[in-house]
């Protein structure tokens, strides 16, 4: 199977953080993958969810994600405007993007105060929510410098970053990193999301077509750790640590 520029099974596309995008937010992070492109931001909210209260030491994070109308064909009504409550997969995806930044972060030494992770994503071209998650994590170690010069931490937060790749099955191949045409047409997608020592933190997916077996779900995960490997570097690089 050719894949789009003869990108073997397990390349991923070309990727590129871009820190401080915009300068109103602590953290700010235009990530690109491909065709891709999000816009991650970090912001600090100084108080913590109801349901926090007086129950447990430190603060929060929680994530909101949209697609920008123009960012696919045709174009995506914008949430809100119809009427009609949130789409599940939009809920899907915000999860998970909070639920992976939260595994990288120590809640509990925060001060009492809620990030706000916000990705919305300018140009769909598949891998979306694997791209959030990816910026999200540069925009909240920058967020999180910010608190820390303004003297708002009492203990650095983060144990590491982290990072997501899609994985699939198309045409009996498994490969990695998938488009919008290849997503399309895979009988299989998988998303995996791993901690910067390489432990696994999701893995969201299934059968589109035709079930699979265990052998060919050992090599994507086989695959998409070796993946996620290959973002935390330049997530680091890009960082400077």
């Amino acid at each position: 199977m050719a894949r789009k520029n003869d990108r073997p099974p397990d390349q991923l596309r070309p990727i590129k953080f871009t820190r401080s995008y915009t300068d109103q937010s602590p953290g700010s992070v235009l990530a690109e993958f491909g065709r891709t492109r999000l816009l991650c931001t970090v912001c600090v909210q100084e108080q913590v969810p109801p349901w926090m209260y007086n129950k447990q030491p430190g603060g929060w994070l929680t994530a909101e994600y949209s697609m920008l109308p123009a960012s696919g064909i045709p174009r995506k009504p914008r949430e809100g405007r119809t009427g009609k409550p949130m789409d599940g997969r939009t809920q899907e995806i915000q999860r998970m993007i909070g639920r992976a930044l939260r595994c990288a972060l120590d809640i509990t030494v925060l001060p009492e105060l809620t990030l706000w992770v916000d990705c919305d994503v300018l140009t769909a071209d598949g891998g979306t929510r694997t791209t959030a998650i990816n910026g999200a994590a540069v925009a909240l170690y920058d967020a999180l410098l910010w608190m820390e010069e303004k003297r708002m931490l009492r203990a650095w937060p983060l144990r590491g970053l982290v990072s997501a790749v899609s994985v699939g099955l198309l045409q009996d191949q498994v490969i990695t990193d998938l488009d919008y045409q290849e997503d399309s047409a895979a009988a299989v997608d998988i998303n995996i999301a791993c901690a910067s020592d390489g432990r696994l933190i999701e893995i969201s997916g299934a059968a589109e077509t035709k079930p699979f077996t265990p052998e060919q779900f050992q090599l994507m995960l086989s695959l998409g750790q070796k993946g996620c490997a290959q973002v935390l570097e330049l997530q680091k690089k890009v960082l400077g640590i």
